[in-house]
């Protein structure tokens, strides 16, 4: 963590929300500060995209959402995050769109960058859901094999799209086979909808991923399923990915691959609320694509999301 006194938001009481620095909810920008603690870092690609695309425009739309937070203090958490730890908006990364390969390359180079010996953690707006591979091989060199909470109404762990091997519905298979996930500690949140085939789930099950889906929350209840989470990972470093279109569309219209049926957004942000103690060592948000947004609800969501997962990591 930095020892220098941590520089904080714009204060909206002197400058209102709706004006000044286009940054994630006004914070410090990257080069405002000689060290820091926690990156949000924007990731502008949706090459991976199998549905409606646009999420290329997710990270600007998220922090302009983000104008809406009081990020100060978070009450449900009791951390003043941008007190504790210095925490910077480090922009996007300049990422091809014509290329997934050379994408991916380019997003783990940037988060590696951004890592360095592994004490810094960083939280991505996506773009798809492409972007956590790079991530994870990024967070694989400095942590080693990390566990996955996965909040999605899809599994990610297809084989192929089209012949692609790297898209938005295939990166956790990818992770599991370069063994950038500790086997038996990773588990799907919120999986809901038809799917291609039966043997979907066996080729999961045989990847030791665990899955609540979004109907088993009716039966056993948030506190439930979080205690599963908590046992599923326990102390090992934990990377948190959450596709926004685990949400219902009512709660989340903007996003590329929408189904019905999923969780409320209180469900959501209850569920984040209780995990604290985990060791995050790396986060994303993603496939917000604002072309389908109404009212900026999606960005808003995804916004808070970004804020939860920073106050979750200085919780710890």
């Amino acid at each position: 963590m930095s020892e220098s006194t941590p520089i904080g938001a714009v204060p909206a009481i002197e400058v209102p929300r709706y004006a000044g620095k286009g940054t994630f909810a006004r914070i410090a920008d990257i080069h405002e500060v000689g060290d820091f603690d926690v990156a949000i870092l924007g990731v502008p690609f949706d090459g991976g995209t199998s549905y409606r695309p646009g999420a290329r425009f997710g990270p600007m739309a998220v922090r302009q959402a983000a104008r809406t937070l009081r990020p100060g203090y978070h009450v449900e958490l009791g951390v003043a995050p941008l007190e504790v730890v210095q925490i910077v908006d480090a922009g996007d990364v300049t990422v091809t769109p014509f290329d997934i390969d050379e994408a991916c390359r380019q997003i783990q180079r940037h988060a590696a960058e951004l890592l360095g010996d592994g004490s810094r953690r960083i939280v991505s707006i996506g773009g798809d859901h492409t972007i956590a591979l790079p991530n994870l091989r990024a967070l694989h060199a400095v942590h080693g094999p990390v566990a996955l909470v996965h909040f999605d109404a899809h599994l990610d762990t297809w084989n192929t799209y089209f012949n692609a091997p790297v898209t938005h519905g295939t990166i956790f298979r990818r992770a599991f086979e370069e063994g950038l996930l500790i086997e038996d500690h990773s588990i799907h949140i919120g999986i809901r909808g038809p799917i291609y085939d039966r043997a979907d789930l066996d080729d999961d099950a045989a990847m030791g991923f665990r899955i609540i889906r979004a109907g088993d929350l009716d039966v056993m209840g948030i506190d439930a399923a979080v205690d599963v989470i908590r046992r599923r990972v326990g102390d090992v470093p934990v990377y948190l990915s959450v596709d926004i279109d685990v949400l219902d569309p009512a709660f989340a219209p903007g996003t590329g691959t929408p189904e019905s049926g999923g969780l409320t957004a209180r469900e959501l942000l209850r569920m984040l609320r209780r995990l604290t103690g985990l060791n995050l060592v790396g986060a994303d948000v993603v496939e917000v694509a604002p072309a389908y947004d109404h009212a900026e609800i999606t960005s808003i969501a995804a916004a808070t999301v970004v804020f939860d997962m920073v106050s979750l990591m200085v919780a710890r």
